[in-house]
């Protein structure tokens, strides 16, 4: 079953500022699957404002810069594919094969 009860805010992995936690249920079983933390405002607040202040410089790189740090997050998810289509399987119930093309 998968934990994940932090958020990555500002560059690292942050427990909420009030945890509230849900479990999530696969719909093909209805076991539990994975428990997660919900996010409340002061949880948003920090993600926004490490949002705007991660604004400057990336607005200010260059296109080649932003085109190499894209492709790298492409590169990474396309080797994670088969780990995104397991937990979208698990978190709507779908088939693997219609995750998988998701």
């Amino acid at each position: 079953m998968l934990d994940k009860r932090t958020f990555y805010i500002n560059g690292q992995w942050v427990d909420p500022i009030k945890p509230v936690e849900l479990e999530v249920i696969n719909p093909s079983t209805e076991e539990p699957c994975a428990t997660i933390a919900l996010g409340g405002q002061a949880d948003t607040d920090a993600a926004v404002a490490a949002a705007r202040n991660a604004f400057g410089d990336w607005s200010q790189s260059d296109r080649e810069q932003r085109l190499a740090l894209l492709e790298k997050l492409a590169e990474i998810y396309q080797a994670r594919s088969n780990e995104m289509a397991e937990a979208i399987s698990s978190e709507m119930g779908a088939p693997i094969s219609l995750a998988k093309t998701a």
